[in-house]
């Protein structure tokens, strides 16, 4: 019998307060130490007792019977066992017998559930003058800590070159420790990135490309570059993506904070409200109509970017909203904290938005209008953002998401009775896996798919702390949030890897997912092109003059 084992509150509130500016020296002159059990996860490494980089005997087992668990598919569940055999799920059936070599999980009164899709991250991301603290063992990790199993990550183009970036990431991500994808930014445009676009489809497994419509003077494009890259999407079966904030009117709100004197993280959120957010979203729909070609909106944070995916929807455009953790649970209050350390923590773009939009976002999750939950997992720690003490515009954009977000799911969406325990599983793991082309092989306890599965205690509730999560991150935005429903085991490729509150991953171990072009979104386009084209009665056939 697997036993939940309790994560307890540790003493969180330090009264020993030094004042802000003497804590901020210290953040800027010596890194933050953990004075938790938290583990910090370099491969190889021991912290706190705890191990990670080792795989136990017990998790490198090529046998696993999950005994008599509530199965949950997207559209399905049922009380079955669940046989693994080298990795892939061999049967899903009641009753099932097995030998003496066999690991044997009970899951009585528990869900077993695909584990975790994470669309959108950002590990060892180099960003406004400084890296990602997470890298892809820590950040891995982290996720497989939290029941999250595969991860889509961002790769960054160097000099513009999508062959130089995806070299780089792949450097990167040697450590892996479970599945992983890439989705590719495009940065600039010309001949050569639009072929290097058809080489990283073609031969490199990515089917999807993000344009950048904020951060002005680095990764922003223009309009003309959108419609070029959005055709090249569509030539290729390729899914476009947009971070949707108008970032020309955002360097604007950002001169005007700082004239008005308003120079910390509050300033932030002044400075790219939720209406430029809004327009930017309506024109990238805009344009992905006009072009007829599939649109994913990244990190939906504001009830105005949401409105106008709703409309686009109903009018029967394929758009793809996908709101993030943070916008879901938490508010803009904390941005306006006295404490900078933690006041900063907060910034991400588009911002945390003031309370209401939150609930607006879990009303259209439950409806339907977005699609699935990602987590822009990209980590800076309070030494890193200290850069931005007298300057909001320094301060490294990002928050943490990737190990807590299908807890937070769970227990905003499924405990509140907004979502059914089928959609928890489609909004976390199968849609995006449907999305980009990967289901059933992940997304799905199927016989044949991969033997990504958690095992999950409704009944069992910890809470979330920086002191015993998993990330190098010595801040966490959701700390103090007790959460109900505990992933108590994950297993990763067919190997159980985290258990009785235990990580045992091992570097190298994950594998890169290649991931096809044409998924559903474009099913019908050539025909939606035909009618169009039949439609135009044009050109029109004139006699010429005369004269």
């Amino acid at each position: 019998m697997t036993h939940c084992l309790m994560i307890h509150s540790m003493a969180s509130a330090f009264t020993h307060q030094l004042t802000s500016v003497a804590l901020l020296l210290l953040l800027l002159y010596f890194p933050p130490i953990s004075e938790s059990n938290n583990l910090f996860c370099d491969a190889g490494s021991e912290y706190g007792g705890l191990q990670c980089g080792i795989q136990s005997s017990s998790s490198s087992s090529a046998k696993i019977l999950i005994k008599g668990g509530t199965v949950v598919n997207a559209h399905h569940q049922q009380i079955a066992d669940v046989y693994v055999e080298d990795g892939i799920v061999v049967a899903v059936q009641p009753n099932i017998n097995v030998g003496d070599d066999v690991k044997v999980l009970d899951a009585t009164g528990k869900f077993v559930m695909p584990g975790g899709i994470d669309p959108h991250t950002h590990l060892a991301m180099e960003f406004m003058g400084s890296e990602t603290i997470d890298d892809f063992f820590s950040g891995q990790a982290a996720a497989l800590a939290g029941g999250t199993t595969m991860h889509i990550d961002f790769v960054i183009p160097i000099n513009g070159s999508l062959t130089a970036g995806f070299e780089a990431y792949e450097k990167k991500a040697k450590n892996s420790c479970m599945d992983y994808g890439f989705h590719m930014a495009i940065t600039k445009w010309d001949e050569i990135v639009s072929d290097e676009m058809e080489v990283m489809v073609k031969e490199k497994g990515i089917n999807s490309f993000k344009f950048f419509m904020a951060y002005k003077g680095s990764f922003m494009i223009n309009d003309e570059l959108l419609i070029e890259g959005f055709k090249r999407c569509k030539s290729l079966g390729a899914l476009a993506m947009v971070h949707a904030e108008n970032g020309d009117a955002v360097f604007e709100g950002q001169k005007r904070m700082i004239e008005l004197g308003i120079t910390g993280p509050e300033g932030h959120a002044l400075s790219r409200p939720p209406l430029l957010e809004g327009e930017a979203t309506t024109r990238a729909i805009r344009l992905a109509e006009f072009v007829n070609t599939p649109l994913y909106v990244v990190h939906v944070m504001s009830m105005d970017a949401m409105e106008e995916i709703a409309k686009a929807r109903k009018a029967g455009q394929r758009v793809i909203g996908e709101p993030v953790v943070s916008g879901l649970v938490l508010d803009d209050s904390w941005l306006w904290h006295s404490d900078f350390v933690t006041a900063a923590k907060y910034v991400m773009s588009p911002p945390i938005r003031a309370s209401g939009h939150n609930k607006a976002l879990q009303a259209a999750l439950a409806t339907g209008i977005l699609q699935l939950v990602g987590t822009d997992h990209c980590a800076f720690n309070s030494t890193q953002k200290a850069f931005g003490i007298d300057d909001f515009r320094k301060i490294p954009n990002g928050v943490n998401g990737i190990e807590e977000r299908m807890h937070l799911v769970w227990d905003t969406m499924v405990e509140s009775g907004q979502i059914s325990v089928t959609d928890y599983v489609r909004l976390t793991s199968t849609e995006c896996a449907r999305i980009f082309n990967v289901y059933p092989r992940k997304g799905a306890i199927l016989v044949g798919s991969d033997a990504d599965i958690i095992i999950f205690n409704p009944n069992s509730s910890f809470e979330i702390t920086a002191r015993s999560h998993h990330s190098r991150l010595d801040t966490n935005v959701y700390e103090g949030r007790r959460v109900k429903g505990k992933v108590e085991v994950t297993i990763a490729g067919g190997r159980v890897v985290w258990e009785n509150d235990e990580l045992n991953v091992v570097p190298g171990s994950g594998k890169y997912i290649e991931m096809r072009p044409f998924n559903y979104l474009f099913h019908g386009l050539d025909k939606a092109d035909a009618k169009y084209l039949s439609s135009l009665q044009a050109p029109v056939k004139r006699l010429k003059s005369s004269t």
